[in-house]
């Protein structure tokens, strides 16, 4: 009868905790149950990546960009060349050197939205393991934010908690409007292109298998104005058709037709002629998607750039970096967990060759600063407020 004094009370004595104000209202809909992604990352890999050259390509072409962009670690007072994270990157696990890593989660991310990473060892990781983003399943708690991971192989499921914000596993996502758990996956945006294009590779292959033209028409005229065919006169021009006269092994082949059939030859008509530059629009707005200028895919008739080494240097300053650096930093960031000390993970651009003419511009126009002092040119930089002493 009296509980809602003893509740005040009850109340009274929580500890202040931080908290999201939209949190429960993320909850409401999400509490207590594994929160899935909209779209079905298997589907979409097996059309988009395994099933699509542009795709495919799109994908291998940011993944291994990114991961052989060379990586510095350091603080804010110096750059490190021996570090217990340099050694992880450098071989996170006995069967994964660092580019091997990084485009295993950079792929991941491409084709899902989503990249998990999961650290092996108590303390400081010993290992790093990439974890297939299709297997693995968020779950919220009651505040609308992660208290654990379900990794699920083979109808078993593995749970990876979350205590105190620390976690074994790195989620990384990208930006997805209408999801609280799970990131937007540019084979998504890509995916009605993905659909168009791979309908038209369908359509040409069958245009291939009729006699690489599009199919005629037999007429038969038959005596006394009969124009039509008794089912077993169909049913075995049919079957001599597809057994003589489609195919590449019966190419050229010299079609004998009995009295009263006459062949109609059709030419290209102008959807047929148009069908390809849906094709080629199709690709391009797969690499749109990604991002990849689609001169780099050998795609004709774009001319968004004036040369190819331009638009190799707008992959890497729009697409490649932004990447690798969100990545980077995300990583670095749940790493501080384990070591204790704040630690920044960054792509060297001094060391990417596309982007050269750009950074020596910017080294000259910063080193001819007068007025700058050399911490503050250090600093626009990117290098440590110190010079590296070891």
């Amino acid at each position: 009868m009296f509980d809602f004094l003893r509740r005040g009370t009850a109340a009274a004595s929580v500890p202040e905790q931080k908290a999201s104000a939209t949190g429960p209202v993320v909850a409401y809909a999400t509490s207590g149950r594994v929160a899935w992604s909209p779209r079905d990352a298997v589907s979409l890999t097996k059309v988009g990546f395994c099933g699509n050259p542009v795709g495919f390509r799109s994908v291998k072409l940011i993944a291994e960009a990114a991961a052989a962009l060379p990586l510095v670690v350091q603080d804010a007072e110096r750059r490190y060349d021996t570090h217990p994270i340099v050694s992880l990157l450098a071989r996170p696990n006995a069967a994964q050197g660092r580019a091997e890593l990084l485009e295993a989660l950079y792929a991941q991310l491409l084709l899902s939205g989503s990249g998990y990473v999961e650290a092996v060892g108590e303390g400081m990781p010993q290992e790093l393991h990439v974890l297939r983003s299709d297997r693995m399943s968020v779950v919220p708690g009651a505040d609308g934010w992660p208290v654990a991971y379900e990794y699920a192989v083979g109808g078993r499921k593995h749970r990876f908690g979350v205590a105190e914000g620390a976690s074994p596993i790195c989620h990384i996502k990208a930006f997805h409007p209408q999801d609280d758990h799970y990131g937007f996956a540019p084979m998504q945006a890509a995916a009605m292109a993905l659909d168009v294009h791979n309908a038209a590779s369908r359509w040409s292959k069958a245009l291939l298998d009729n006699a690489a033209r599009p199919s005629g028409a037999i007429v038969y005229k038959g005596a006394e104005g009969q124009g039509h065919l008794n089912s077993d006169q169909y049913d075995r021009l049919v079957a001599e058709m597809e057994s003589h006269h489609q195919g590449a092994r019966n190419a050229g082949r010299p079609m004998l037709l009995e009295g009263g059939l006459d062949w109609k030859p059709m030419g290209f008509s102008p959807s047929d002629m148009e069908f390809q530059k849906t094709k080629e629009a199709a690709a391009r707005e797969i690499a749109l998607a990604y991002g990849v200028p689609p001169m780099l895919l050998g795609i004709q008739g774009d001319a968004t750039y004036a040369n190819y080494q331009e638009a190799h240097r707008a992959f890497y300053r729009l697409t490649v970096l932004p990447l690798a650096t969100r990545v980077t930093a995300a990583l670095a960031n749940w790493l501080d967990g384990f070591t204790g000390a704040p630690i920044e993970i960054k792509p060297d651009l001094d060391q990417v060759p596309a982007l050269s003419a750009e950074r020596d511009a910017q080294w000259a126009r910063v080193a001819a600063a007068d007025f700058l002092t050399e911490a503050e040119k250090r600093n626009l930089l990117g290098l440590p407020a110190v010079a590296n002493d070891g």
